[in-house]
């Protein structure tokens, strides 16, 4: 099945700010670099697509077809300061559009509070928060704010991991899917491979869903360096094989 007749994607603003070391080399400040744009990668501006959600063709349905998942704000946070005026709007769109499921991360979850909009409750049932983390120092500050919000759906995204983490202390059956991944670019830091398994045996553990989604362009397994091209790190990360879901066998780690 073609990716796009089950994904979308939903970028309302674009642009973030720096905030911890996990940012240091940010794609979305590498793709804009590469396309030449001319306003800084900090500017945080409100896109073209930003009431995409809503829009509609000619004939009155939607653009983007009922069911889907839509990958949301992915070239920003949307938590992030600057679009304080307009995520109202969009958490308004998600509302309306209650056949779709939104899915956004934020490396700002001490904000989600009062970043809520007021009929948020225990949470919409058709968004899905992660709560990304690159290090233990951000496991350690994010991820006991995370886990006392009123949210019906959560993950937890380790990217691009940086060293070992424990996620432990977290991991119950309130988080949906653990996802780690690699950093890409030139001026990648390493993953090691050893720190995926790690975390792989403590969601296999506590029976939490498992994915190694991106292998970073500077992969360690088993003493070698190896560097991959970004056209790979999602394939070779898929053909691991360490995927895991509720009720699955244990696979073994190759």
């Amino acid at each position: 099945m073609d990716w796009k007749e089950i994904f979308a994607e939903w970028n309302p603003w674009h642009g973030c700010k720096k905030i911890s070391e996990g940012c240091k080399h940010c794609y979305v400040y590498r793709q804009d670099e590469s396309y030449g744009t001319e306003i800084s990668s900090s500017e945080v501006r409100k896109t073209a697509n930003f009431d995409l959600p809503v829009k509609r063709r000619r004939d009155g349905s939607y653009k983007i077809l009922s069911g889907k998942m839509v990958f949301t704000c992915f070239t920003s946070d949307f938590l992030v300061e600057d679009a304080d005026e307009w995520r109202e709007a969009a958490w308004g769109m998600m509302r309306e559009r209650h056949d779709l499921m939104f899915f956004f991360f934020t490396k700002r979850i001490t904000r989600f509070a009062e970043c809520m909009p007021k009929d948020w409750g225990e949470g919409y049932e058709n968004v899905i928060i992660g709560c990304t983390v690159e290090n233990q120092a951000m496991a350690d500050v994010r991820l006991p704010v995370f886990m006392s919000l009123p949210i019906r759906h959560r993950a937890i995204i380790v990217a691009p991991i940086l060293e070992r983490v424990d996620l432990s202390p977290w991991l119950d059956g309130r988080i949906e899917e653990v996802s780690v991944g690699g950093e890409s670019g030139v001026l990648a830091r390493v993953c090691d491979y050893e720190w995926i398994l790690d975390l792989r045996r403590q969601c296999l553990e506590k029976d939490v869903p498992f994915r190694f989604h991106q292998t970073g362009a500077k992969l360690l397994k088993d003493g070698k360096l190896y560097r991959i091209r970004r056209p790979f790190q999602i394939t070779q990360a898929h053909k691991a094989g360490i995927d895991y879901r509720i009720g699955e066998d244990f696979k073994p780690v190759l």
